[in-house]
């Protein structure tokens, strides 16, 4: 099974992507993380040109992307977190608010924020995820930066 962009026609070239991750779950994280570079790599992109930037959560995510885009230094957002269910309504809370908060950000500036952020029942979930290989989110969510950042440089 593909990704939504299929990454034999990405290219990185003259695009500036800026990844925001978050801390918490940050083993998972840092895998999504890795997974991004990869993918950013394979696309002609130069490995240091990638700008990364840490948040404490998810919850965060949407403001720095919000401050990203609103720089005007970067062609494309893609946000990195995770965030597990738990016992408690917590989960809904902040997974929600991320998502929308991201989905505002980018219909507010124009710039594209990929969702590379994981939402999962439990911890073997999220591991699947974020495992190196064709299935990591972080890697599926910077080739929807790429495509989006292509679309609008050609709309």
């Amino acid at each position: 099974m593909g990704t939504a962009a299929e990454p034999a026609t990405l290219s990185a070239a003259g695009l500036r992507v800026a990844v925001v991750a978050a801390r918490y779950n940050e083993a998972l994280v840092d895998q999504l993380l890795a997974g991004a570079r990869v993918a950013w790599r394979a696309a002609g992109g130069d490995a240091d040109s990638l700008r990364v930037e840490r948040v404490p959560g998810a919850f965060e995510l949407p403001l720095a992307a919000q401050a990203l885009a609103n720089a005007g230094k970067c062609d494309a957002v893609v946000a990195l977190g995770c965030v597990i269910r738990g016992d408690t309504a917590h989960f809904e809370f902040v997974a929600g608010e991320c998502a929308r908060g991201l989905q505002q950000v980018m219909l507010a500036t124009g710039v594209p924020v990929a969702f590379g952020v994981l939402t999962t029942e439990n911890l073997a979930q999220a591991q699947e995820r974020a495992a190196p290989g064709a299935q990591n989110k972080g890697a599926e969510a910077l080739h929807t930066a790429l495509a989006m950042a292509q679309l609008l440089r050609r709309l």
